[in-house]
């Protein structure tokens, strides 16, 4: 999951590099996320349509899904940085993550005892931190962003390998017989509704924060530090959303598991929201300062993230929850593509001091969906009776 995952930021995490060889516009710059999230909106609808995720191997489905976002990846290095074909490219390595992200979190829960929201909080923060890779690889790398994107791409081949020594856990249920209605149950039962709703109130700040933070801090950073802004924001970056948030995602487990999933999810929704609102008032301030606060907004913009997907799985059928999980990243990342592209007109209207505000309105509204959800019975479900 690490080192797959470090596809999907692979061509956002060498932009600035990318630019001292060409001009990107700000809406060129947009589309190097956005075609992945577009990619994996794809790949999830037909995943759903088709339940592959129930129906495949899912080791099988991840090792296939690896090989092939491995190769799209190294693809782009054979075409110039702004060729349409590098964007095709991003939209298939997206497509693949289908095969990938959710399958993952599906193989983790099989093993679940008592213990959902560690698992799934180990897995994705498995995912944070293979996001915050290549922001980690291109610091070493040197201003040639061609070494990051070969690195990230080798890497995602080796796991293509390693996942199939995975074995699958106990709680591996029968194959489930095609039902393309299947996917809708997630938005048609009220508790899985309102679980849904509160992950896209998530996902409208997580992944426009994860893709607009780098050029956040490196436009700061040229602003208040002495030092070579560009490579301080890339190790930045890396800390943020892959350490941060990989410590995040796993604290929010173990506390969902002891504290209940609502308590969690409410409670890192409010601290992220107060960082979207409060960090651009730090701009081009101490680099220290915005980087603490830059710190708790990546430890807490995801540490509720994992418990979305243990209240789907506590929630949904049994021999439906690959599709279930499919479905609720694919409407999470549908959602995303608003925000990745709204954050340069924000920039430009409102400057980088108000521009993260709008993200707030996200956990705003996955608060009200979770508190909600806390109110209903189906809830007991949740976490061994911890709401």
């Amino acid at each position: 999951m690490v080192v797959t995952l470090a596809l999907w930021f692979s061509a956002t995490a060498v932009i600035p590099s990318i630019e001292a060889e060409t001009n990107l516009t700000l809406w060129h710059k947009s589309l190097f996320t956005s075609a992945v999230q577009i990619g994996f909106v794809a790949g999830t609808l037909t995943s759903a349509y088709l339940s592959l995720a129930d129906r495949l191997d899912p080791r099988w489905f991840f090792a296939a899904s690896a090989l092939m976002a491995a190769t799209a990846n190294a693809a782009i290095l054979g075409f110039d940085a702004t060729s349409p074909v590098v964007i095709a490219m991003r939209f298939i390595t997206g497509a693949c993550m289908a095969g990938i992200y959710p399958v993952g979190m599906k193989i983790a829960t099989t093993w679940a005892k008592g213990d959902m929201g560690l698992l799934v909080g180990a897995t994705v923060a498995a995912v944070t931190l293979g996001s915050g890779m290549p922001h980690l690889v291109n610091a070493f790398g040197g201003v040639d962003w061609r070494f990051t994107i070969a690195a990230t791409s080798i890497a995602a081949l080796g796991a293509a390998g390693l996942i199939t020594l995975v074995k699958l856990g106990p709680n591996l249920k029968p194959t489930a017989p095609f039902n393309p209605k299947a996917a809708l149950y997630g938005f048609k039962n009220k508790a899985l509704r309102r679980a849904n709703f509160g992950y896209l109130g998530h996902m409208w700040e997580l992944y426009a924060m994860w893709a607009w933070i780098l050029i956040f801090l490196n436009e700061s950073f040229k602003l208040s530090s002495n030092g070579d802004a560009q490579t301080l924001a890339k190790l930045a970056s890396f800390a943020i959303i892959g350490l941060a948030g990989g410590l995040g995602c796993l604290a929010g487990g173990i506390l969902a598991d002891r504290l209940g999933r609502t308590t969690v999810t409410i409670t890192a929704m409010t601290i992220s929201g107060l960082c979207a609102v409060s960090i651009g008032f730090f701009f081009a301030g101490p680099p220290w300062i915005l980087f603490a606060i830059a710190m708790i907004w990546g430890a807490s913009i995801v540490a509720d993230s994992p418990q979305f997907s243990a209240t789907i799985v506590e929630l949904s059928p049994p021999e439906r929850i690959g599709t279930m999980l499919t479905v609720q990243t694919c409407a999470g990342f549908l959602l995303t593509l608003s925000t990745i592209h709204l954050m340069p007109y924000a920039v430009e209207l409102l400057s980088w001091r108000y521009a993260f505000i709008i993200l707030a309105a996200g956990p705003l509204f996955g608060i009200i969906a979770m508190a909600r959800l806390r109110n209903m019975p189906e809830a007991a479900k949740l976490a061994g009776g911890k709401r």
